[in-house]
């Protein structure tokens, strides 16, 4: 599936703050800081840029939040799409019996 990675680097690039994003998505500042490390690491590029207590999303770093907005939309799209399949009725439904009394008249007709 999708990397939560990018959910994080998301929520950073909307809140400002590693603080922030962390608090928005109940994690640990420290655990968001590393996963965000372990991904610019993983794609050996910078994603965050430090300005005081603030971030700045590098050039690469907002090209992946574009991507990852990108992937939640059609993931999203996805599910809804598929989840409406579902609920479909699908092919063709036919019904077909054949002519038959019912028990209660089959007795009377010996009975009688």
């Amino acid at each position: 599936m999708i990397d939560p990675r990018l959910r994080l680097l998301v929520a950073v690039s909307e809140h400002g703050t590693v603080t922030a994003a962390a608090e928005a998505l109940f994690r640990s500042p420290s655990g968001v800081s590393r996963q965000l490390k372990d991904l610019a690491a993983e794609l050996d590029v910078d994603l965050l840029e430090r300005h005081g207590r603030r971030v700045r999303l590098t050039p690469a770093g907002q090209r992946l939040v574009t991507h990852a907005r990108r992937l939640h939309a059609q993931w999203e799209a996805a599910l809804s799409d598929t989840t409406a399949a579902a609920r479909q009725l699908c092919g063709p439904l036919s019904l077909g019996g054949s002519p038959r009394r019912s028990r209660r008249s089959s007795l009377r007709s010996r009975s009688g």
